[in-house]
């Protein structure tokens, strides 16, 4: 049954995809208000995120939304799948992502995430790279937009761990912002790279926000110890909720 869904979803996806994008080609016309792009994207994002319910069965859960600040901040997420890319322009007001640069040249893809207007990062680019992501985060957080940062660089899956990339501490001693760590459990749910989607419910959790002006070991430190403990908060409590009731069974996922 599982494959079943994962089928349909994946079969769903790309038309819907192709639906949206073909025509929203449009959008890349110079002249055209860049927040028109913005809508088009939520429009789409909606409709995956219907589609996971419906046909795979994955619903989400928001949690701790109070911990986000009014203003500008920096927000440090945990990045287990390619649902994480997807939810924050659904649940925030215009966020901007540090990204890397490869992206931007994926056809369709890249030319929507250009005009969308995200910080690029040469990972290979050295301190120079690392002075030109500060800069243009910088440039995005001055308009009131929060910024979306992945410290790992790539997606891990759940239960491991990697070196938090220090261009995070960069972020946070040059933009003299808040820090608000993110925890979630998306890829139990959908894998990275992964045809198949496990039915339930992914929890993403706002931390309380880390205060700017730490030094950048204390800073580090707090993070990785936040977001370590949080993720495995989540991930114990769904491994609880999948148990069977005591004297009783569990029903198999997606049945």
């Amino acid at each position: 049954m599982i494959f079943l869904r994962s089928l349909a979803f994946n079969v769903a996806f790309w038309i819907w995809t192709v639906a949206i994008h073909v025509p929203g080609l449009v959008l890349l016309i110079p002249g055209v208000p860049r927040l028109w792009i913005i809508a088009a994207g939520r429009v789409w994002i909606a409709g995956v995120m219907v589609l996971l319910r419906v046909a795979a069965g994955i619903d989400y859960e928001i949690r701790g939304r109070e911990n986000l600040p009014d203003g500008p901040c920096l927000v440090a997420s945990k990045h287990q799948s390619a649902w994480d890319t997807l939810i924050f322009n659904l649940i925030l007001a215009d966020p901007s992502f540090v990204l890397k640069r490869e992206l931007l040249f994926v056809p369709f893809f890249g030319w929507y995430l250009k005009r969308y207007g995200i910080v690029a990062i040469d990972r290979s680019g050295g301190s120079k790279a690392l002075r030109r992501m500060v800069d243009d985060s910088k440039r995005v957080t001055a308009t009131g937009r929060k910024l979306i940062i992945f410290p790992e660089g790539t997606r891990v899956a759940p239960g491991e761990s990697r070196p938090y990339h220090p261009g995070v501490a960069a972020l946070y001693r040059e933009l003299r912002l808040p820090v608000v760590p993110v925890a979630l459990t998306s890829g139990r749910h959908w894998g990275r790279r992964s045809f198949r989607k496990v039915p339930g419910t992914i929890r993403l959790e706002f931390l309380p926000p880390i205060p700017p002006g730490m030094d950048r070991k204390a800073f580090m430190r707090r993070l990785g110890d936040d977001l370590e403990r949080a993720s495995e908060r989540l991930r114990t409590h769904e491994d609880q909720a999948a148990q069977p009731p005591r004297g009783g069974h569990r029903v198999p996922a997606g049945r």
